[in-house]
C-alpha cells in the first residue's frame, strides 16, 4: 500500500496512528505530497484533493481519513478499532466525529490566519472557528470518563491527533484549564508507542 500524505496533516497522523495499532505500518510506503503544491498530481487519486490518500495493493485510491481508517481495521488481525457493538462503535464515532469537527475548524482558522491575505481576512470567522474548537474540546471532556489510554478505539485516536495538532498549531489556545479530565487523558494517551511515534515535528 502507498501512503499520500503531508508530515504535519492531523488527519495523516489519524491514519498512522491507526496503522500501527492495526500492525498495518510496515505495510505501508509514504509518499510525500504537498496539496497546496500547483503542479500536484494529488488530483489523479483524489477528486478531492487532499491528502491522505491510500493506494491499495490492488490500485484502488481511498479517502478521506475515516474511509482510510476504517478499511485499515478491516485488515487488522487484532482488536477492532471500530467497535462491532451497537454502543460501544455509536460512542467511538461519536468521539471520532468530536475530533474531526475540532480539527476541521482549527484548519480553517489556521488557513484563515496565516494563507489568507491580510486584506481579505474576515475576524468573524476567525472567532468562530475558535469557538467551534473549544467547544468540541468541551464535548470531548464531558466524556473523559468514558475514554481509554489502553483499549483504545477510532474515537480516543482521533481526539488525541486533534489534540496534538491544535498544541502543534495553536500553543496558545489554553483549552487545558476548564477541561481537567480531557488534560489528563491526553497526558496519558501521548505515551503510547503509536501516540509518541506520530507526535508533530516543525
Amino acid at each position: 500500500m502507498k501512503l499520500r500524505y503531508s508530515p504535519t496533516s492531523p488527519y495523516v497522523r489519524k491514519v498512522s496512528i491507526t496503522a500501527i495499532e492495526a500492525g498495518l505500518d510496515g505495510k505501508i510506503e509514504r509518499v510525500t505530497t504537498d496539496p497546496w503544491a500547483a503542479e500536484t498530481d494529488l488530483r489523479q487519486n483524489n477528486p478531492i484533493g487532499k491528502v491522505p490518500c491510500l493506494i491499495t495493493d490492488y490500485g484502488e485510491a481511498i479517502y478521506d481519513s475515516p474511509v482510510i481508517c476504517e478499511y485499515l481495521d478491516s485488515l487488522n488481525m487484532g482488536r477492532k478499532l471500530f467497535p462491532a457493538d451497537g454502543k460501544a462503535r455509536l460512542r467511538a464515532l461519536k468521539l471520532s466525529a468530536i475530533g474531526d469537527g475540532a480539527l476541521d475548524a482549527g484548519v480553517l482558522r489556521l488557513i484563515e490566519e496565516r494563507r489568507r491575505p491580510a486584506e481579505l481576512k474576515w475576524d468573524w470567522w476567525t472567532q468562530r472557528q475558535h469557538e467551534t474548537v473549544l467547544r468540541c474540546l468541551t464535548a470531548a471532556d464531558h466524556m473523559a470518563d468514558e475514554m481509554s489510554t489502553d483499549q483504545i478505539s477510532i474515537g480516543e485516536i482521533t481526539i488525541g491527533a486533534a489534540i496534538g495538532w491544535l498544541d502543534f498549531r495553536f500553543a496558545d489556545l489554553g483549552w487545558r484549564t476548564d477541561r481537567p479530565a480531557l488534560a489528563d487523558w491526553y497526558d496519558k494517551i501521548v505515551d503510547r508507542p503509536s501516540f509518541a511515534a506520530t507526535a508533530p515535528k516543525a
